[in-house]
C-alpha cells in the first residue's frame, strides 16, 4: 500500500510541476503580424523570420503573402528580423518534353541588407504585436 501511494504522489508532482512549466510558458511568445512593402509596393512573396537578438533562443517565422504576414509563438524579447522576397525571372519547362509543366524561376527581390546582413530588429511582447516593414531601396 505504500508503493502505491507514493507512485500517485509521484505521478501527482510530475503532472502538477508539467502543468506549471506549461502554463508559464505560455507568456513567453506573441504572435506578430502586419505588411511587408518595398519602395511603396506589397512583397508578394517572401518570408520573414524572428531570431533571438543574442542567436541562443528559438527562432519563429511565416510567410509574407500579397504583403500581409502573421507569425504566431515568437518568443518575447528583442529578436533580430529578416526578410526575403522572390521575383520571378523567367520561366523554365520542368522536363524537355512538348507537354512540360512550366514552372517559374525565381531571384531574391530584396538586398541584403534586409535578409542575410539584416539589422532589422523588434521587440517582441506577449499577446498580439502589429509591425508594418516599409523597406527602400
Amino acid at each position: 500500500m505504500h508503493k502505491f501511494r507514493g507512485a500517485v504522489a509521484a505521478t501527482a508532482f510530475v503532472a502538477a510541476v508539467a502543468l506549471t512549466v506549461g502554463c508559464s510558458g505560455d507568456g513567453q511568445y506573441g504572435e506578430v503580424s502586419g505588411t511587408v512593402t518595398y519602395d511603396g509596393k506589397p512583397i508578394e512573396d517572401g518570408q520573414i523570420k524572428f531570431t533571438s537578438a543574442d542567436g541562443k533562443g528559438p527562432t519563429a517565422g511565416d510567410v509574407i503573402k500579397d504583403g500581409k504576414y502573421a507569425a504566431k509563438k515568437v518568443p518575447v524579447g528583442g529578436m533580430r528580423v529578416s526578410i526575403s522576397g522572390s521575383k520571378v525571372t523567367g520561366k523554365k519547362k520542368v522536363y524537355d518534353t512538348p507537354d512540360s509543366p512550366v514552372v517559374s524561376i525565381t531571384a531574391e527581390l530584396l538586398p541584403e541588407k534586409y535578409n542575410d546582413k539584416s539589422d532589422l530588429t523588434f521587440e517582441v511582447k506577449s499577446g498580439a504585436n502589429a509591425k508594418n516593414w516599409e523597406l527602400a531601396k
